[in-house]
């Protein structure tokens, strides 16, 4: 007798090989991203994309606020083009940072979304930035 878990046999080491590094080639976590931050070694755009008033009540310390219907190149004008961006937004809960990613591989921009958003963020015990 087989479990839930077991019922669908996984996948053979190539594809789970595959499967895992294609997720950490378009993802990054919070804990990451923080450490990144902490020790002066961050080398990415930190996008938050969500709106405005949002981004002022509380946002991720070095981050800059750029909604994701925003996300054309004009406002990206400044940075490189091999400039990577990390895009992050409310939460699980929340698509605007899987929009944002969209826009920027349209782009032909480097992307990776911090997974969590600021729910995972303020999960993992670190403090938001007050606009407000």
């Amino acid at each position: 007798m087989s479990s839930a878990v077991s019922r669908i046999p996984a996948a053979d080491s190539k594809s789970a090989l595959a499967h895992f590094e294609n997720l950490l080639a378009n993802e990054t976590d919070c804990w990451d991203v923080n450490h990144a931050i902490s020790n002066n070694r961050q080398d990415f755009v930190l996008l938050d994309v969500r709106g405005e008033e949002s981004f002022e009540k509380g946002h991720l310390p070095e981050s800059v606020n750029l909604p994701n219907w925003k996300v054309k190149e004009p406002a990206l004008g400044q940075y490189p083009a091999d400039t990577l961006f990390v895009v992050y937004c409310a939460g699980p809960h929340c698509n605007g940072a899987d929009k944002a990613a969209v826009h920027l591989a349209k782009l032909g921009r480097p992307v990776k979304k911090m997974i969590g958003g600021v729910t995972g963020w303020i999960d993992e015990g670190f403090d938001l930035v007050m606009s407000v």
